[in-house]
């Protein structure tokens, strides 16, 4: 099997092909101002992943009961579809769901929403992204609940202040064309949150902990590039220029699986999302590197729990911009 025909081109480093597959599809946008007390509850969004980014004052996020402090050029991503609720601090009232209160919508995908109790000002740039592609969504499995950026940690590296700055200025002057240059300025920024997190510290999870690794990561990046290719031990061993048996050893103590357990997977991984999308099984089958369809549905089952049919039933629903019936707002 050959490589993805719609790439037009293939990172030759693994973490660079892991943020290539990070496409990422905004469902909404909102341009939030709050003066205290305010507060707001934000849906859970299956499938999504919402991020907050402040550009006036500072808020309170809380994620799961525990609360997090966001000051101005502080950027938070909230993982896994989780609802959670922005207060301008703590005890503030939530006037409601971020969905359902009223707000001016300046675009099919853009609004603003106003929460007045008089007091300090707040402002933030917030908003719902979906994943378009699977290996973003495998990537995105593992970030942590709340991916908490602080703007002080970011200016070391410099690309968060800047961004922030371009934000602020469209938030502020309301030039035409703001919806279409902070969507696509908020879209950079979690991109760039999330490839901070990839390049820091080297104990991540799993396959990423594995891709750290300059002989394992390669062939990582080898099997998520060509899935359906005839991946063997031997052939594994050789794209890592390593001997069979330190091959193993070695991906088994950094992915926390022995490499043909996680070849097999990663493509059903890649499966179960095509399924959902209406793929035949046939077709995978052919493209995924089994002989038979048979051979296919008995992997799938053996590693999902499920025969390929129900997973395709339990996966066929609207996609998450087509489940709200108001425009979904992720303002703060």
């Amino acid at each position: 099997m050959t490589a993805d025909p719609a790439a037009p081109w293939t990172p030759v480093d693994p973490l660079g092909g892991v943020l290539f597959d990070l496409r990422v599809r905004g469902t909404f946008y909102c341009r939030a101002e709050g003066t205290a007390p305010w507060g707001v509850e934000m849906p859970a969004l299956d499938g999504c992943v919402s991020f907050h980014v402040v550009t006036e004052g500072e808020c309170l996020l809380e994620v799961d009961g525990a609360g997090q402090v966001l000051r101005a050029g502080d950027l938070a991503l909230v993982a896994h579809g989780r609802g959670h609720v922005l207060r301008s601090g703590p005890g503030a009232r939530v006037a409601g769901r971020a969905d359902r209160l009223p707000q001016e919508y300046l675009g099919e995908h853009y609004s603003v929403l106003r929460l007045d109790g008089g007091g300090a000002r707040a402002a933030l740039v917030c908003g719902v992204l979906e994943v378009d592609r699977p290996g973003a969504a495998h990537l995105l499995d593992l970030l942590p609940p709340v991916l908490h950026v602080e703007g002080r940690e970011a200016a070391r590296n410099g690309w968060l202040p800047v961004l922030l700055g371009l934000l602020g200025e469209e938030v502020r002057h309301d030039r035409p064309g703001a919806e279409a240059v902070v969507t696509r300025l908020a879209d950079v920024v979690v991109i760039q949150a999330v490839r901070g997190w990839l390049e820091d510290g080297s104990t991540r999870p799993g396959w990423l902990r594995a891709l750290r690794d300059p002989q394992v990561g390669r062939v990582v990046a080898l099997v998520h590039r060509d899935p359906g290719a005839d991946w063997t031990l031997d052939r594994l061993a050789r794209e890592a220029r390593m001997s069979r048996s330190a091959f193993a050893a070695r991906f088994t103590e950094l992915a926390g699986e022995p490499p043909l357990h996680y070849v097999t997977r990663w493509r059903m991984h890649l499966a179960t999302v095509a399924l959902g999308r209406g793929a035949r099984v046939v077709e995978l089958a052919r493209r995924l590197g089994y002989g038979s369809e048979a051979a296919f549905s008995r992997a799938f089952r053996r590693v999902v729990g499920v025969p390929p049919a129900a997973a395709r039933s339990a996966a066929v629903r609207p996609p998450a911009r087509e489940r709200h019936v108001a425009g979904p707002t992720l303002p703060a």
